[in-house]
């Protein structure tokens, strides 16, 4: 599995960004140049931005051993989601999350934000067949995670900001979104450890994810050291 997982990432049912940017230009917040065959090209505050996984990765975030790599059950659990909870899966792809979510808000709302309409798709068929009501597909764009001002009391992004090709500006909209109280649960692979079978671009450490944070205005609460790979590091509004 750990081969398959580089394979996957190598080969990169991705979806490159065509910028056609001059390379060692800077342009507001990012800079331009040369970088990992898996990147953009494109660095925000001393990292390059990976490329996005396209819809063709779909089967491998709905693979069976999931689970067993990432213990995802145990990351819900860390979110302590209640029945009326709003939650927002930020890049939720299938919805992998989403419907687990769902089951344990009840009677409250499960924003499945996503930029691919493929995955969006994919979300409205699985809510059609289960009869589910509370989740809500959204289409998000590069810069914004088009929600509602003060709307979500939870927030998920797993393995996805580090894909985020303008990091910033989705911050801001999601900061934006957050209310007061809210909590952001950042799932990234430990770039710190050189066990975890990712390739470097697809890891973020604990260090960068607080840098990158604190400019959008978010303080790291706590980082639950409980799941095998991944970094499950919660945010709160400064």
């Amino acid at each position: 599995m750990y081969n398959l997982i580089r394979i996957l990432l190598v080969c990169s049912l991705a979806l490159p960004l065509g910028s056609g940017h001059a390379q060692n230009k800077t342009e507001g917040h990012y800079t331009y140049r040369s970088g990992d065959w898996n990147g953009i090209g494109k660095w925000y505050m001393g990292r390059e931005i990976a490329r996005v996984m396209g819809y063709q990765g779909m089967s491998w975030l709905e693979r069976p051993e999931r689970e067993k790599e990432e213990r995802t059950s145990l990351l819900l659990k860390n979110m302590n989601i209640r029945p009326g909870d709003a939650i927002a899966d930020i890049g939720a792809g299938s919805g992998y999350h989403v419907f687990k979510m769902a089951d344990m808000a009840k009677d409250g709302v499960v924003y499945a934000v996503d930029i691919q309409d493929e995955m969006l798709a994919e979300i409205r068929r699985k809510i059609k067949d289960g009869e589910i009501t509370n989740v809500q597909p959204v289409k998000g764009s590069e810069k914004s995670v088009n929600l509602p001002e003060n709307s979500v009391d939870k927030v998920l992004i797993v393995d996805v900001y580090h894909e985020i090709s303008f990091p910033k500006e989705l911050s801001a909209s999601l900061y934006k979104a957050m209310k007061a109280d809210a909590k952001l649960y950042l799932i990234e692979y430990r770039a710190e450890d050189a066990t975890v079978p990712i390739k470097k671009i697809h890891k973020m450490s604990e260090e960068q994810a607080v840098r990158e944070m604190a400019a959008a205005g978010f303080r790291l609460e706590e980082n639950i050291g409980n799941l095998p790979w991944q970094h499950c590091m919660v945010f709160v509004k400064e």
